[in-house]
C-alpha cells in the first residue's frame, strides 16, 4: 500500500509539474515575442523618423529660397526649373509642392498641367494659414491631386517679408513607400504593423493593399484612450477593431514627431508552435507515467531481488582484496568522486606512498601538472559510459624520487543493483625504465650519432609534411642546403670536430618550432624553413656563414681548411 501510495503521488506530481511547466513555457513564447516586436517597434520607429527628418530638411530649404526669392514670376520659374533639375528619391519622398497665399499652385517635382489647380481647402493649408507657427506639419492622409494615390503630408508655412502669410511649401510621401517596406518583415502569416499619428489616425498598414485602412481613426481604441496615461513604449494586448484577432503587440511614440509605431502578432501564431510541442510533450509525459507506474508493480520484487545481491557483492569483495592484496601490482578502487575506496600493499614499494594514508584522498593528485588533463579525460570518458576500459602512460610523484612514468589500466565498475557506473579499478605498474629505453631508441631513430641534429629519415618526414602544408595554405617554404668539402692536404681526424660545430651551429638558427636542422649526408647539411622566402633563407644562410667564420676552426698544417664562401640563394 506504500509502495502504490507513493507511485500515485508521485505520478501526480510528474503531471503538476509538467502542467506547470507548459504554462511557464506558454509565458516565454509571449514574453520572446514581446521582445521580437519591442525591436521592430524601435526600428520602424526610426525609419519613419529618419524619413520625415528628410521631408523636414527639404521643407527648411525650400521655405529659405521662398522667403529669399519671393513669388513673382521670374522667382517661381526659377524654383519650378530647380525641382523639376533636381527631383529627389520618389521611392522616399514622392514630391515637392509650392502653393502661394491663395493656395494656387506654384511649383512641384510632379510631371503635371498644374495651371488652375489650388489646395486651399486642404486641412494642413488652412491650419498653415491660421497659425503663425513656423514648424513641419505632419498632416493626415490624402488622395493625391497629382497621382491619385494615399500620401502623408509634411508642410511648411513661408512668410512675406513683413511677416504676413505667403503660401505653403509641402513634401508628401506615399503610403505604398512604407507598406511594401513593412512588409520586409515576417512577423507571421497575420501579423502586422501600423503607423499612426497622435491623434490615432491610421497613415499606413502592413497588411492593406488596397487602403481600406488608410485614415481610419483609432482614437476610440483602448490603447489610444489610455495613451497619456501609458509610457513612451510598452507591451500591449487586445483585440484588434480592424481584424478581430487577439494580438500581442508592442507600441513605440516617436519622441521628434507626433508618430506611434504599433508592431502586432496574432496570439494564434505567437503559440502555434507551442501547442504542437505541448501535445508532444503531454504524450512523453503520459508515457512515462504509465512507465513509473509499471515500475511501482515491480518494486517489491526488485527490492528483494536487490538484498540478494548485495549479500553476493559482499563476498565478491572479500575475493577482490584478496587477489589485490598478492599482486605485485598497484590496485586501486575509485569512487565516482575520483577519491581512492582501496590500495593494495604494492603503494608503497611502486609509489613510495602507506595504502592507509591514500585512502580518501584524490586519485589524480599525484599525477604531474602536465599529464592531469589527459588522465581527467579519459575518466570523464569511463564515467560517462563512453568506454568500459583504457589505458594510459603518464608521470607521477614519488614521495621519495623526483618522478616515475607509471602505466595505468582502468576499468569502470557497476552496481549490482541498478548496473550503474559506481567507479573505477586502476591497476599500475612502474615503466620509467621501460620509457627511458624507448625514449633512447627514439632519439637513435630520428637523430645523427656523429651532430645529434636530425638524420635523413626525420628530415624527409618533416620536409613531406611541411611541403603539403605550403602547398595547401599557399606559404613559402625555403630549404638551405650546406656542403662541407676539403682538400687533400686537409687533416682525417679533424672532420668530425668540423662536422659537429657545423650541426651546432645550425641548431643555434632554429628559432621556431617548425624549423628543423639535418645532416643529410656524410658531408651534406639541411636545413628546413617553412613559411620563409627567399630572402630569410639568404638572412639565415648568412648568419650561418658568419657563425662559421667566427668559429674560427684551424689547424697547424693547414690554417685555411674551412672555407666561408658568401650565402647565395637559387
Amino acid at each position: 500500500m506504500w509502495a502504490a501510495a507513493f507511485v500515485a503521488l508521485a505520478c501526480v506530481a510528474i503531471l503538476a509539474l509538467s502542467g506547470w511547466r507548459e504554462w511557464e513555457s506558454r509565458q516565454v513564447e509571449l514574453r520572446n515575442a514581446e521582445v521580437d516586436m519591442a525591436n521592430l517597434a524601435q526600428s520602424l520607429t526610426q525609419h519613419a523618423e529618419d524619413t520625415l527628418e528628410l521631408a523636414d530638411t527639404i521643407l527648411t530649404g525650400m521655405v529659405d529660397r521662398m522667403e529669399v526669392g519671393g513669388t513673382s514670376p521670374a522667382a517661381v520659374t526659377k524654383i519650378q526649373s530647380f525641382l523639376q533639375a533636381r527631383k529627389y528619391n520618389r521611392q522616399r519622398i514622392r514630391g515637392i509642392f509650392v502653393y502661394d497665399e491663395t493656395g494656387r499652385w506654384l511649383a512641384t517635382t510632379e510631371d503635371v498641367d498644374f495651371a488652375g489647380l489650388n489646395n486651399s481647402d486642404r486641412d494642413y493649408f488652412q491650419r498653415h494659414r491660421a497659425s503663425a507657427e513656423r514648424g513641419t506639419l505632419i498632416g493626415r492622409p490624402v488622395k493625391s491631386r497629382s497621382g491619385g494615390q494615399w500620401i502623408i503630408t509634411a508642410s511648411r508655412r513661408f512668410n512675406h517679408p513683413d511677416g504676413s502669410f505667403a503660401g505653403v511649401v509641402l513634401t508628401s510621401i506615399d503610403v505604398a513607400y512604407f507598406t511594401q517596406f513593412y512588409r520586409r518583415f515576417d512577423i507571421g502569416p497575420n501579423g502586422a504593423v501600423s503607423l499612426l499619428n497622435a491623434d490615432g489616425i491610421m497613415l499606413a498598414r502592413s497588411r492593406d493593399d488596397d487602403g481600406a485602412y488608410v485614415g481610419r481613426d483609432m482614437s476610440g481604441s483602448p490603447l489610444f484612450r489610455t495613451m497619456g496615461q501609458r509610457a513612451d513604449a510598452g507591451a500591449y494586448y487586445f483585440k484588434s477593431p480592424l481584424d478581430g484577432q487577439e494580438r500581442l503587440s508592442f507600441y513605440q511614440k516617436s519622441t521628434r514627431y507626433p508618430l506611434v509605431v504599433q508592431a502586432t502578432k496574432a496570439q494564434s501564431d505567437v503559440l502555434a508552435p507551442w501547442r504542437q510541442q505541448a501535445v508532444t510533450r503531454f504524450g512523453i509525459v503520459t508515457g512515462l507515467t504509465l512507465a513509473i507506474a509499471l515500475i511501482g508493480f515491480f518494486l517489491v520484487r526488485y527490492l528483494a531481488k536487490g538484498q540478494r545481491m548485495a549479500a553476493a557483492l559482499v563476498a565478491k569483495e572479500g575475493d577482490f582484496r584478496l587477489i589485490a592484496e598478492q599482486c605485485s601490482d598497484v590496485v586501486m578502487r575509485v569512487g565516482l568522486d575520483e577519491r581512492i575506496l582501496y590500495a593494495s600493499p604494492s603503494c608503497a614499494r611502486i609509489l613510495g606512498w602507506d595504502p592507509a594514508r591514500l585512502l580518501g584522498t584524490s586519485a589524480l593528485a599525484g599525477i604531474k601538472p602536465e599529464d592531469r588533463p589527459r588522465m581527467e579525460q579519459v575518466v570523464a570518458a569511463l564515467k560517462a559510459g563512453e568506454a568500459e576500459e583504457a589505458r594510459i602512460i603518464y608521470r607521477a610523484n614519488h614521495r621519495r624520487k623526483k618522478e616515475i612514468w607509471v602505466e595505468t589500466a582502468l576499468r569502470v565498475t557497476r552496481s549490482s543493483e541498478t548496473h550503474a557506473i559506481d567507479g573505477v579499478v586502476a591497476i599500475s605498474r612502474d615503466m620509467t625504465e621501460q620509457k627511458d629505453l624507448q625514449d633512447k631508441l627514439a632519439a637513435l631513430a630520428t637523430s645523427d650519432g656523429l651532430t645529434g641534429i636530425a638524420n635523413p629519415r626525420h628530415f624527409d618526414d618533416r620536409l613531406t609534411e611541411e611541403w603539403a602544408r605550403a602547398k595547401r595554405d599557399g606559404i613559402p617554404l625555403s630549404l638551405l642546403l650546406a656542403i662541407t668539402s676539403r682538400s687533400s692536404t686537409t687533416s682525417t681526424a679533424i672532420r668530425p670536430a668540423c662536422l659537429r660545430a657545423l650541426g651546432r651551429i645550425l641548431s643555434a638558427q632554429v628559432r621556431r618550432p617548425a624549423d628543423l636542422a639535418a645532416r643529410y649526408g656524410g658531408e651534406a647539411f639541411v636545413q628546413l624553413l617553412p613559411n620563409t622566402d627567399a630572402e630569410g633563407c639568404e638572412l639565415v644562410a648568412e648568419n650561418v656563414r658568419r657563425a662559421l667564420r667566427e668559429l674560427g676552426m684551424l689547424h697547424a698544417l693547414n690554417p685555411t681548411w674551412v672555407t666561408w664562401p658568401r650565402a647565395k640563394s637559387a
